[in-house]
């Protein structure tokens, strides 16, 4: 009998240790998964995991964050959702264009999937039902964008970063950018879309990407107290989100980097081209536009005027359109030379040379920018 005993505690001792190094197991390979997704009170929250990357967004995570999103819409138990970034440096810095490059170039299907899953995403954060809250502390740059920017709440922060720097790829600035961007103040929106003019701190907050602003070592703060709310309403979210923006002292003096330039930049990027554009800088010869003009020069041709007609476009647009018009131009830019070449030269060798094709706005003909806005037939994004 007690030998049975023995050997039964023996038994269960064993199973113990079993379960132990699951658990710990589980929780590594959690911990190591490129997105996190938990429920934390009546809060659903989402977490970029790839701080290495700058938490750059695969097509994986798009995959994983989107079906989450839908069902915690239908969840009467979830009353809002936080979205945010580990590591000290990103919310998230962009879409996995490498990867996308690579795949671009072994003929692989991904270069649809992404930006059809992307835009889909993208497109549920703009249309969500439950509250939506982005913590974008750090860089927080094209994919990032357009994980944050449709939702409700943009919480920035003096760590932020703000970006949409595709025309240096060969591409154009996507994820909903024909909509958001035209639809800032003046003309904010394009001189943004056509140079990649980084915006820092409050700055995000004063050009109306971000809702707040509040100090970083605040959030894990302020995420409790979104968290501890009871059945909270968007105004009770907005009240907490403005008594936390309402203590930060930060820059609050600070004047908004663009001001003084904001005459000339609503006039010059008023033009009607690409090329007229051009010449008013040149016209202006300030330091700000010459600034502008050098910074213009080492962009693609071809996405500096996809981009010029996709805002001119998308502003008066609903977002479902935009991300139909801007679908059709991600595909054309998988067709042709200047992305890949963008990538190689930004991301891969880093020589920051490109040799675009063409090399000159003048040699992108009318014709093949209209091509490129031109229906896909089975093949559009429908939303």
């Amino acid at each position: 009998m007690n030998t049975l005993v023995c050997y039964l505690r023996y038994q269960r001792h064993l199973l113990y240790v079993v379960f132990l190094h699951l658990q710990k197991t589980c929780q590594h390979t959690d911990s190591a998964a490129d997105v996190l997704l938990q429920k934390r009170g009546g809060a659903g929250i989402i977490t970029l995991n790839r701080p290495k990357v700058l938490n750059a967004l695969s097509l994986r995570m798009i995959q994983q964050i989107y079906p989450q999103i839908k069902a915690w819409e239908q969840d009467p138990e979830t009353f809002l959702i936080i979205i945010k970034g580990t590591g000290e440096k990103a919310f998230c810095a962009g879409g996995d264009v490498r990867a996308i490059a690579d795949a671009g170039k072994a003929g692989d299907r991904m270069t649809q999937d992404y930006f059809r899953e992307e835009y889909t995403l993208n497109n549920a954060v703009g249309t969500c039902k439950k509250p939506y809250v982005a913590l974008i502390d750090g860089i927080t740059m094209g994919g990032g964008v357009g994980l944050s920017v449709h939702g409700h709440f943009r919480v920035a922060t003096e760590k932020t970063v703000f970006a949409m720097p595709e025309t240096a790829i060969g591409l154009f600035p996507d994820v909903g950018g024909g909509y958001f961007l035209p639809r800032l103040s003046g003309k904010i929106g394009y001189l943004l879309a056509l140079t990649g003019f980084r915006l820092k701190g409050r700055d995000v907050l004063k050009a109306g990407i971000a809702t707040h602003f509040v100090e970083s070592e605040k959030l894990p703060d302020l995420e409790k107290d979104l968290i501890a709310l009871k059945s909270p309403s968007k105004e009770n979210i907005a009240d907490l989100l403005s008594s936390y923006h309402n203590q930060t002292k930060i820059d609050q003096e600070k004047e908004f980097v663009l001001d003084e330039h904001m005459e000339k930049i609503n006039s010059i990027f008023s033009a009607n081209s690409m090329e007229e554009i051009v010449q008013k800088l040149k016209q202006d010869g300030s330091p700000f536009a010459m600034k502008q003009l050098e910074t213009m020069n080492k962009m693609s041709p071809t996405s500096l005027k996809l981009a010029l007609r996709q805002l001119r476009e998308g502003a008066s647009m609903s977002l479902q359109d935009v991300f139909t018009m801007e679908y059709r131009l991600s595909q054309a830019c998988m067709r042709g030379h200047d992305f890949y070449e963008g990538v190689r030269a930004v991301l891969i060798d880093k020589d920051q040379s490109p040799r675009w094709k063409p090399a000159a706005l003048e040699e992108v003909s009318d014709e093949f920018v209209d091509n490129c806005f031109k229906p896909l037939g089975n093949n559009d994004l429908k939303l």
